[in-house]
């Protein structure tokens, strides 16, 4: 675990630094397209949040929804680490979210001022408790497959320690994932709406 957590931190500073970029690349596109994407009828506008505050959820087709969504690209990422390309996968990946992060905050801070902020906070609590570090962890397992494979050449058909304690590792990060799933799922919906009651 320790060993895991060391290679977190080490490849933390580059993926911060994509996850940065995306996030002011993510300003920097709102800024663009404010006049279409935060006009009456754009990213959040009140009649948006409006039907959102008097919406029923089934938590458990939300869930199934969720669950599905998140496994297929966890998944997907795992696999395409595997390949040639899985460092560009994994940096692109960070600079995507840190993008989409960065012009969903920026259109309600834009919208709502601090309203807004705190509106982005709860809409991503309590699984952004989980999903953080299940990220960490879950790129720190891609960038070491791929160092393996294509780095240092460690990995063999024949090698099945590594193959076990890789596999090991990828369903630790798959159970914490489904476990914020279970919060997004069961818990967020009504945090969010009942904040929205009070926005």
């Amino acid at each position: 675990m320790q060993l895991l957590w060391k290679k977190i931190k080490s490849g933390q500073k580059t993926y911060l630094a994509f996850f940065c970029v995306g996030l002011l690349a993510g300003f920097f596109l709102l800024n663009l397209g404010k006049g279409i994407l935060l006009g009456e009828k754009g990213l959040f506008d009140e009649n948006t949040l409006y039907q959102m505050k008097y919406m029923t959820v089934d938590g458990s087709a939300f869930f199934g929804y969720i669950f599905r969504k998140r496994m297929v690209r966890l998944l997907v990422l795992a696999v395409l680490s595997s390949t040639y390309l899985g460092l560009v996968v994994c940096m692109g990946t960070v600079f995507w979210y840190g993008m989409s992060a960065g012009m969903v905050l920026a259109s309600l801070t834009i919208r709502y001022g601090v309203k807004g902020i705190m509106l982005a906070f709860i809409s991503i609590f309590p699984q952004c408790l989980l999903y953080i570090p299940m990220a960490l962890a879950l790129l720190a397992w891609c960038e070491e497959l791929f160092r393996c494979i294509y780095v240092r050449g460690e990995f063999g058909a024949g090698d099945k320690g590594f193959v076990v304690k890789k596999a090991g590792r990828l369903a630790v990060i798959l159970i914490a994932a489904a476990l914020g799933c279970l919060l997004e799922g069961y818990v967020n919906p009504y945090l969010l709406l009942g904040f929205l009651k009070i926005f």
